[in-house]
């Protein structure tokens, strides 16, 4: 069965949209950072138990990738995504652990109708990532571009 996809017109300031969980693995967090982001206290066990963490930490960017992969798994790839021009914000609050239980949400801030292209409209996304503890250890704020229901949208 197709499932309906979701354009601009589908978003409204304030909508919510939880995404699903992901778990990181001590195994995944020091291969992402021996690969993109290897620091000591990413990638050693020893360095990092003597570092302000007290133990090893995923990489921001290992975070931040694993809150993009639920956002398009639980939210863009059932809309009619036509990407984005960039971040607005990315922070990385709290550092994540082995074993933490990351759950990802969306939430519509602001709505956009475009003046110079009718067929899309822009809407402002604060996308978040939290442990088990409910504290957010990522939070990203970032426009995605959508199209606009009509003759001119794409066909599914």
């Amino acid at each position: 069965m197709t499932q309906l996809k979701l354009y601009f017109e589908d978003f409204e300031a304030g909508q919510v949209f939880e995404l699903g969980s992901r778990t990181l693995s001590a195994e995944r967090i020091l291969e992402f950072a021996r690969e993109f982001d290897p620091q000591p206290f990413h990638i050693d066990e020893a360095a990092a138990a003597r570092s302000i963490y007290g133990r090893l930490i995923a990489s921001g960017w290992h975070t931040g990738s694993t809150l993009m992969g639920l956002v398009a798994e639980g939210l863009l790839n059932r809309t009619t995504s036509q990407g984005s021009p960039g971040l607005e914000e990315l922070r990385w609050t709290k550092p994540v652990y082995p074993g933490d239980e990351l759950s990802g949400r969306c939430t519509v801030e602001q709505t956009r109708a475009s003046r110079s292209k009718p067929d899309r409209g822009s809407v402002l996304i604060l996308s978040e990532l939290r442990n088990q503890h409910g504290d957010v250890c990522v939070a990203m704020r970032s426009w995605g571009i959508f199209l606009r229901r009509g003759p001119r949208a794409t066909p599914d």
